[in-house]
C-alpha cells in the first residue's frame, strides 16, 4: 500500500483520508501545505496512509462479517507495518492520529485500540458507531473495531491506564448529523474515566475549510 511522508522531525502524525479516500487526499486538499511551518520547523512529521474502505465498511455487496474482517486486516497493516515504518524514519515517541469524517473513525478507533502506541487523537466530524455499516450483524471483528461497543465493556486496568493518558479531541459541527455520535462517544469515555475534549462548532462545519481550522487549532493541544 502507498503512503506519503511530509516533514523530517517532530511528533509523528498518522493521517487518515475521508470515506474511500486515497493517501494523497490531504495533500490535494491543501491541508499539508497549510502545515508548512510545522513541517519546515521540525515540529511535525506527517504520514498520510491509504484506505481500504471500499473493500471493508463501504463494500455493500460483502457480508458484514467480511467487511469487518477486511478492516481488521487493515488495522494489522497499520500496527505491524506503518508504525514500525514511522519509527524507522523518526524516533520521536509522540504519535498523533488525525482524520476527518470517516477518517475520524479511523483515527479514533486506532488510537483507542492501541493506546500504548498513541498519545493524541484528533477526530473531526466523525462517525464512531460502526454498526451503521453492519446491517445489525455483529461478531468479534465488528465489536473490537467499534469504539461505542468495546469502550463500554473496557475493564482491563492496564488498558484503562493507557486510555486515560490519551489526549482526545473530538470536534463536530452542532448542526452536523453526526453530532450525536460525538456526544455519545465523549460521554462514554468520561464514564470510563477517560478524559476528552468535545468541541461543538457553530453550524454544519463538515468540510475541508472547517477541518483545516480545526487542525490548526487543536494539533498542539486543547487551545
Amino acid at each position: 500500500m502507498e503512503l506519503l511522508v511530509f516533514g523530517h522531525a517532530g511528533a509523528r502524525v498518522l493521517v487518515f483520508p475521508t470515506s474511500k479516500g486515497k493517501f494523497y487526499e490531504w495533500e490535494d486538499r491543501g491541508m499539508i501545505g497549510s502545515l508548512w511551518q510545522h513541517l519546515s520547523q521540525g515540529w511535525l512529521q506527517v504520514f498520510c496512509v491509504d484506505s481500504v474502505d471500499a473493500e471493508s465498511w463501504y463494500n455493500g455487496w460483502a457480508h458484514p462479517g467480511a467487511r469487518a474482517y477486511r478492516h481488521a486486516q487493515y488495522d494489522g497493516y497499520l500496527y505491524k507495518e506503518v508504525l514500525p515504518f514511522t519509527l524507522s524514519k523518526n524516533s520521536n515517541p509522540f504519535l498523533i492520529t488525525m482524520g476527518a469524517s470517516f477518517g475520524a473513525y479511523h483515527a479514533m478507533n486506532f488510537g483507542l485500540k492501541h493506546p500504548d502506541k498513541v498519545d493524541r487523537i484528533l477526530a473531526f466530524s466523525g462517525l464512531f458507531d460502526i454498526r451503521w455499516f453492519t446491517d445489525g450483524y455483529s461478531d468479534d471483528y465488528v465489536f473490537f473495531n467499534n469504539p461505542m461497543q468495546y469502550i463500554a465493556y473496557e475493564n482491563d486496568p492496564q488498558r484503562l491506564n493507557w486510555l486515560r493518558h490519551l489526549d482526545i479531541i473530538i470536534a463536530t459541527g452542532r448542526d452536523d448529523r453526526l453530532i450525536d455520535q460525538a456526544r455519545s462517544l465523549s460521554g462514554l469515555l468520561w464514564q470510563k474515566g477517560i478524559g476528552n475534549a468535545l468541541r461543538e462548532w457553530d453550524g454544519w462545519s463538515h468540510d475541508w475549510p472547517y477541518w483545516e481550522k480545526m487542525m490548526h487549532l487543536y494539533i498542539g493541544g486543547h487551545d
